[in-house]
Formats: C-alpha cells, sequence, structure tokens
C-alpha cells in the first residue's frame, strides 16, 4: 500500500482544528483523521493482464455506502489505453504533506503498472463516482531517462512531487532497482536516490523524516517472480531478505539489515503513525514473520521478529509444509492495532500493538485459503488428526482465494480486503480466481477489546464484469486513507 507524509510545520501542526481539507489535503494529526468522515466510495484497481483475457485493465468505483441503493456495487469502470499493464499499487498526487498548503489537492491517484511500466494519473476530482485519465507516462521515458521499469509503490512528497520504487530494469534484472521522482505534472524528473546507492532488491519503502531516515524491502527480480513462484529462485538468491536504511532526504544508503532466514522475501513496511517513535514493521511473505525495526541507542537500526506464523504440515499439496504467506499489513492510525492477511492459509489477523516488543493476538477470521473445507488440502496436526477451516458463505457465495490485499476506514472499524496478489502467482495457487474472479469483503473490527467479525451485508463480486472475471487488488478512498499516512 502507498504512503502519504503528513508534515507537522516548524515543530507545530496547521491552525486547522476543525477536519479536512480547511488548509490542504489530509489532516493536522493521526487522530484528527480518525475522527474524519466515514468512506462513501473506495477505487479497486481490476486486473486482466495474466488471465488470457485480452482485455485492458481498469479502475473500479465501488459504493461503500450503507444507506445507498447501489452499496457494495460496482458503479464505474475506467478502463486503461493498453493491454497487459498490471495495474498493481497505487498513490496520491498530494496528500497530508501538503495539509498546510492551500494550494494543493489531493486528485489525481497515481496508478503504476507493474508489468508494463507505465504510471497513469487519474483525475478523481472531477466526478469521484466516475474518474477520468488525466495522464500517461510511458515507460520508454522512464527507461530512458532513469533506467527504471517494474514501477511499484507511489508515495506523494511534500515537495509536490511524486516518489515510485521501481523492481527492476527493461529488462527485468533486479539490478535495475531505484525511486523515480515525477513532478507535480508527472514529468520524470530522474532517479531519488545517489548514484551508486540503488538497493540489490526492490519493493515497498516507507521513510520518516523527524527521524532521517527512509526504509525499503525487497521482493525480488522480475525475471523470476513474473513466472510465478518457483522454490529455487530463492536459492539462487533471485529473491531478498534485507532492508534498506537510506537518509532522508538525501538518498544515501546508510545500512543493509540482513533479515536472515526468518525474513525471506520482506514485502509491506509500516513505521508507527506516532511521529515520535522509531519505530515499525516489515511484513517477510514466504517465512511469514512480522518484523519489527528500530532504532538503536548509536543511531542505527536493528530488527527482531515480532510475531511468527507457523508454517502448516499438509497433505495434497505441491509441499510438505505450507507458509502462511504474508503479503499485507497496516496499522491503525492511534497506533493500538496491526492488521495482516494470509494469503494461502486464509486468514485476517488483528493484533494489539500498545506494546510493539510483545503484540498480543485479539483477532482472528477465516476468509478462504487453500485449507478451507471442500479443499483437498488438509492440516495434518501433530497427533495425526486432519483439520480445515471453516470458512462461511457470504451471500450465497463461496469464498475464493485467499486475503491479499486490506485497507482499514478512519476510525479503525471497518477493514476492506480483496484476493489477489499478482497475476502469474494467482493462476499458480488459486487457478479458479481465472475462472471466477475475485471477491470483496468487509470485516467489522472490535477497536475496544479487540476481535474481527465478516460483514454478512457486503459482498462485491467481480466475476459478472463486462469483459469477464477480472482480478481486484488495492484499494483506496477519493478523500485519502490515512492509515497510510506518516506525520512528522
Amino acid at each position: 500500500m502507498a504512503t502519504d507524509i503528513a508534515v507537522i510545520h516548524n515543530g507545530s501542526v496547521s491552525n486547522n482544528a476543525n477536519g479536512c481539507c480547511k488548509n490542504g489535503p489530509g489532516y493536522a494529526t493521526p487522530l484528527e483523521a480518525m475522527a474524519g468522515p466515514r468512506e462513501k466510495l473506495i477505487y479497486v484497481t481490476c486486473v486482466y493482464s495474466g488471465t488470457g483475457r485480452e482485455k485492458p485493465d481498469y479502475l473500479s468505483t465501488v459504493d461503500v455506502d450503507p444507506t445507498s441503493s447501489t452499496y457494495s456495487k460496482i458503479i464505474h469502470r475506467l478502463p486503461m489505453p493498453y493491454v497487459g499493464d498490471e495495474l498493481h499499487h497505487s498513490g496520491w498526487n498530494s496528500c497530508s504533506s501538503c495539509h498546510g498548503d492551500s494550494s494543493a489537492q489531493r486528485r489525481f491517484l497515481v496508478l503504476p503498472s507493474l508489468v508494463s511500466g507505465r504510471i497513469y494519473a487519474v483525475d478523481t476530482l472531477k466526478n469521484p463516482k466516475a474518474p477520468s485519465l488525466h495522464k500517461v507516462v510511458e515507460p520508454a521515458e522512464i527507461v530512458q531517462k532513469t533506467g527504471l521499469a517494474y514501477p511499484h509503490t507511489a508515495h506523494c512528497l511534500a515537495s509536490g512531487d511524486i516518489m515510485v520504487s521501481c523492481i527492476g530494469d527493461k529488462d527485468g534484472n533486479a539490478e535495475g532497482n531505484g525511486f523515480l521522482l515525477l513532478d507535480s505534472e508527472f514529468n520524470v524528473k530522474g532517479r531519488w536516490e545517489k548514484p551508486g546507492h540503488s538497493p540489490q532488491f526492490g519493493y515497498d519503502f516507507w521513510y520518516q523524516p523527524r527521524h532521517k531516515t527512509m526504509i525499503s524491502s525487497s521482493w525480488g527480480a522480475p525475471a523470476a517472480f513474473t513466472k510465478g513462484f518457483n522454490l529455487q529462485h530463492v536459492s539462487d538468491g533471485l529473491y531478498g531478505k534485507h532492508l534498506y536504511v537510506y537518509s532522508w532526504p538525501e538518498g544515501e544508503l546508510k545500512q543493509t539489515l540482513d533479515l536472515g532466514s526468518s525474513g525471506v522475501i520482506p514485502l509491506e513496511t509500516r513505521f508507527l503513525h506516532d511521529p515520535s517513535k522509531d519505530t515499525g514493521y516489515v511484513g517477510c511473505a514466504l517465512t511469514s514473520n512480522m518484523v519489527r525495526f528500530f532504532k538503536t541507542q548509536d543511531g542505527s537500526w536493528s530488527h527482531e521478529v515480532a510475531i511468527s506464523v507457523e508454517p502448516l504440515k499438509v497433505q495434497n499439496w505441491i509441499l510438505p509444509e505450507m507458509p502462511g504467506l504474508i503479503t499485507d499489513f497496516l496499522i491503525s492510525l492511534d497506533d493500538r492495532f496491526l492488521y495482516f492477511v494470509n494469503w494461502l492459509h486464509g486468514d485476517i489477523r488483528q493484533y494489539n500493538i500498545e506494546d510493539p516488543k510483545n503484540p498480543v493476538l485479539t483477532g482472528q477470521v477465516w476468509v478462504g485459503g487453500l485449507i478451507q473445507k471442500g479443499s483437498p488440502v488438509v492440516v495434518v496436526k501433530d497427533n495425526g488428526e486432519t483439520w480445515q477451516a471453516d470458512v462461511p458463505e457470504i451471500q450465497g457465495h463461496r469464498l475464493r482465494g485467499g486475503p491479499q490485499m486490506i485497507q482499514l476506514s478512519l476510525d479503525g472499524k471497518r477493514l476492506y480486503a480483496t484476493n489477489s496478489l499478482f497475476s502469474a502467482w494467482d493462476r499458480q495457487f488459486y487457478p479458479e480466481l481465472m475462472e471466477k474472479g475475485s471477491h470483496m469483503l468487509q470485516i467489522d473490527a472490535d477497536t475496544e477489546k479487540g476481535g474481527l467479525a465478516i460483514n454478512p451485508n457486503f459482498f462485491v463480486d467481480f466475476k459478472a464484469e463486462p469483459d469477464g472475471p477480472s482480478l481486484a487488488h488495492e484499494m483506496r478512498y477519493p478523500g485519502g486513507d490515512c492509515t497510510s499516512d506518516i506525520w512528522i
């Protein structure tokens, strides 16, 4: 999930005390954001790339207002002008980093295309229910000026620029990693990091200016992951296990954290929202650990495993043990709860992290996965008994795939989930998604005592789309999803 950054100028917040967008986009503080209005619309990136359907990917608008007659329905689709993009993550052109700037607007949703290398700017202001295409940044220009390709995470900056992490070069080599800068008009400016300071692998990144630090994570070489997952590629060194610590905003690689065997394929990266805190987490997919990173007394950074999801012994699968595969996570705005998904196991978890060193499991719900009842895959317990997860039907629909991308409401009470990871991996692990497409769920979160429950009144089915079943990925609210904001 991409990140917005809110700035507390000169040590104090802007003079707006009455809510969002009085002096600019976003909110002055995380707690102010929590008191913001309830979401009514949500944008979802939808993919045909890799499904066998020669149709362009699109941005769907979903009605999430329970008082609306079109609640939990897709009310608009914006197709991209090309085929084969693989829309993935997204971000905003302007955000809480510009909260004190009355001339700034959170207007354009930035859509990097992971496979084609294009970057789209979509205007959401003219008609929030029906966004329109504003500009296309062509991959040839990006490659020519920067050598970068496979764009992933887009962040808006306080300067008005947009920063995009890129996972490889045009040939899919990991050596082409780096960070692309676009100006406010979506023109290519160049690379952010200093020459010779590129990470070995790329994926997500998050920065915390109060601590003058940016930390990025590492998926793998596009030449490997675009072909589906092959365990041999891990042994061949084509997947990452490091965090890269940069000086902010200088772009110098100051430290490389080797997560070792406990941190293979570290993906989503999040600092706590409290700007005084020098701690955060990264979800490590293959080893299914939530790793906490933190600053030490000498100013360097270290790490430790905070949460472990044990692999399950299984029968009738490709391996004798199945990892959970943590692919996405987020933190509530008050830094009380951390949520993450296990894409293969099929559960969503809620942890209380008021003590960041010792997370406590407070909620868990099964919403799909490879081990649900009715699947040929069964879990074998230590005593030899077999087990499968009890996954309920929603509005008569059997839940397919596993939970992948999540998005939290500002007040922290509603968690939305889709189930597509990446088309090549979807086809490999959940082939039924190619035929039946994705769905989107709402999980109700108890923010007092903890706990998760599926909302039976909400189900968005991407099976009966006009151009055939599609794969639903990341979600964004028109007004901004501030659980991805950083306050400084």
